[in-house]
């Protein structure tokens, strides 16, 4: 079983998330939209499912810098503790920005800025490719000495700072905001105005933008997003878009060498002959208008049921997924992959979703007959929750098909 830190906080997450929305609805500021929200988690989904495999890649160069390279044996106690997790976030400061700056590191953490709202959901959504960018920069740890078991665990605590600091809730902090990553300073790094952009990018010690002269003060409110927007709700979609947007990009160089200088320049950068650099232009604030899919109650209601069920799906089989053969990991990935990609379109009310989830829905008590062939009270409710969900689905069939 996976006991990652990561793995365990996911509960907690989304409790978090439902008390910050009913907070929000008490003070009749809702900063939620379904559509986007529920993106922002099965992004993260993404990230987790195929961070089975794709985290061996990190898992494997820091091992084989810590067997090969290593200076010192650092045993763990309380004080390599703390100088590892100081060390992780110098590291992961790094690692950001260069993320930010560099055009072919770009497309792991894009997703992460692609939503247009600003809440603790925005925290999960992450790149599913971002550790094949990011993974060598954590490499000085391992040569220093830090046991791979001992990094993948306080390294992770780097990463549960920075949950809560993705809230419009939280204002000025006073002295704490002096040394600490705020909710303050990482709306700034959300933003898409142009004195915010690639600024503060620190994890959890504010100072490391200070010291390298990449911070910058929360002035007026941020507008958030990406400079393209994405315009979809599909979560595999905004893991592939930033891709394609950078092999159009490389197209326009004349020869390898400019077509490898895109790449690792900084997004927008272009030779002179292709327009040079494009810097992103002013946020006309009165127009600026998010990505909006109408949807009724009822759609948002049996939408969010569906991802309720898809999300209690998932946890199971992150929990549980070392446990299984390699066959039945790739089915669980694909089929989540493929259940999350369902969900989004049917927010976007697409036709094909519709008869996506008529597929769906049959295909629930096979698989659970397959997979669990002698649990006849486990299999009837299966049935009878595919049978309820499509006869709501045919009640809301005009919304995708006039």
């Amino acid at each position: 079983m996976n006991l990652s830190p990561l793995i365990l906080a996911i509960p907690v997450y989304i409790i978090l998330i439902g008390v910050e929305l009913g907070y929000q609805v008490y003070k009749k500021k809702v900063r939620y939209r379904i559509g986007d929200a529920l993106t922002n988690i099965s992004c993260g989904i993404a990230e987790q499912v195929t961070g089975l495999y794709f985290k061996l890649f990190s898992i494997f160069i820091y091992t084989i810098s810590f067997n090969y390279l290593k200076l010192f044996d650092i045993d763990k106690s309380w004080l390599s503790f703390i100088l590892l997790f100081i060390a992780s976030d110098f590291c992961y400061y790094w690692a950001h920005r260069m993320s930010h700056q560099v055009n072919l590191f770009w497309n792991g953490h894009a997703v992460h800025h692609q939503s247009e709202d600003y809440n603790l959901s925005v925290a999960l959504r992450q790149g599913a490719f971002q550790t094949f960018f990011t993974a060598p920069f954590f490499i000085p740890l391992a040569i220093i000495g830090f046991p791979p078991e001992f990094f993948l665990f306080v390294s992770a605590f780097v990463t549960l700072y920075q949950f809560w600091i993705h809230t419009e809730n939280i204002e000025k902090m006073s002295w704490f905001e002096f040394v600490f990553n705020t909710p303050s300073h990482h709306r700034v790094h959300h933003g898409i105005d142009p004195k915010y952009i690639d600024r503060n990018h620190a994890g959890v010690f504010i100072i490391w933008d200070k010291m390298f002269g990449t911070f910058q003060e929360e002035e007026e409110k941020p507008t958030y997003g990406v400079t393209i927007p994405l315009n979809s709700l599909n979560p595999v979609k905004a893991q592939l878009v930033p891709f394609r947007l950078m092999f159009s990009a490389i197209e326009k160089g004349n020869g390898l060498v400019d077509k490898l200088r895109i790449m690792f320049n900084p997004p927008g950068w272009f030779p002179d002959y292709a327009g040079g650099f494009k810097k992103p232009g002013e946020v006309d604030k009165s127009s600026h208008a998010k990505f909006e899919v109408k949807a009724d109650n009822m759609l948002n209601s049996y939408g969010l049921i569906q991802y309720v069920i898809i999300l209690v799906l998932t946890s199971l089989f992150l929990f549980f997924g070392t446990t299984l053969s390699t066959i039945h990991v790739m089915i669980g990935i694909t089929g989540i992959l493929v259940l999350i990609s369902i969900i989004g379109a049917l927010f976007e009310q697409k036709r094909w979703s519709f008869y996506a989830e008529i597929f769906r829905l049959m295909a629930i008590p096979v698989v659970l007959y397959l997979f669990i062939p002698n649990q006849l009270l486990v299999l009837g409710g299966a049935i009878g929750f595919s049978l309820v969900s499509l006869l709501c689905l045919f009640l809301l069939k005009s919304k995708f098909i006039n």
